[in-house]
């Protein structure tokens, strides 16, 4: 009962300020927990948690000279931090500013192009790819524009098709070894170097290609399509997330969950019943007449 009329004391005392700083406070960690789901930043993060931990337990226990060593440590500390984790560093920031993207928070979206053409020229390549064995990497951008790495390939920005991905992945291309990125709906690199994930879960028998694309999307929001050279195996990776053995009917429905935002289509639903109205009411004025 104290307990209980302590905190009840405590909230008769709040002011609106108060209500609207744990409100910011709860919204900020909601946006920025995701980020620390990636190996990298949780790599900083732990760093940073065991030096501030050691660092104050020497100082409670009078230990001098470890709590000078560490005094020095954080001192120099978001150097060292920066130098040694510029990477992962730079990989957060992204992540942040995808996370943090204002019009996103507003709820303002930008008009989506229509994606269903791409998302059916892939799977009908991907299929093709699938029974003849040829490896396939192909990365669909979102918000993240991915500009550093599709940088690390050759720029073509081209039409989607399938004879195109199939050349692109065919055995002997200059280009088959690296990964496709599709942004704006054309292709606009291809022989692109990803980051490979460092996740312990990944089954051991995945190769590189695998690697590659579960990394790729740890580290963005893209969405990304994996044909198996050994085994012709279809997978998608979304979030850190490895979906496989998928069905080319499988893979179109998750490409246009992920590619297709719903409320798009229900606005295009809404936009075409209007016009069916209007038309209908023009042709009856047109009969009337």
């Amino acid at each position: 009962m104290e307990y209980l009329r302590s905190f009840w004391s405590l909230l008769t005392d709040m002011h609106f300020k108060d209500f609207v700083d744990i409100v910011v406070v709860a919204f900020l960690i909601y946006k920025l927990l995701p980020i620390f789901r990636s190996t990298g930043t949780a790599r900083i993060a732990w760093v940073v948690v065991v030096v501030v931990a050691v660092a104050s337990i020497a100082n409670v226990l009078k230990m001098h000279t470890l709590s000078f060593i560490l005094s020095q440590l954080l001192a120099v500390g978001l150097v060292a931090i920066v130098v040694l984790f510029q990477p992962e560093l730079r990989r957060m920031l992204d992540q942040v500013s995808h996370n943090m993207n204002v019009k996103s928070l507003l709820g303002v979206e930008k008009p989506v192009p229509d994606v269903v053409p791409v998302i059916e020229q892939t799977v009908h390549a991907c299929e093709i790819m699938s029974r003849e064995r040829v490896g396939a990497l192909i990365v669909f951008a979102r918000e993240n524009r991915l500009d550093e790495h599709f940088k690390t390939g050759t720029i073509l920005d081209a039409k989607v098709s399938e004879q195109l991905i199939r050349n692109v992945f065919f055995p002997k291309a200059s280009l088959h070894d690296g990964a496709m990125i599709i942004r704006d709906n054309r292709v606009t690199a291809a022989g692109c170097v990803l980051p490979l994930s460092e996740s312990d879960r990944l089954s051991a028998d995945l190769g590189t290609r695998h690697r590659a694309g579960v990394g790729m999307s740890e580290v963005s929001d893209a969405v990304v399509v994996i044909v198996s050279e050994e085994t012709g195996v279809i997978s998608v990776a979304v979030g850190g997330m490895l979906k496989r053995h998928l069905a080319p009917k499988t893979l179109e429905r998750l490409l246009r969950n992920e590619l297709c935002p719903e409320n798009t289509q229900q606005n295009d639903t809404l936009v075409q019943k209007l016009r069916q109205k209007l038309n209908n009411q023009k042709e009856d004025k047109d009969h009337e007449v």
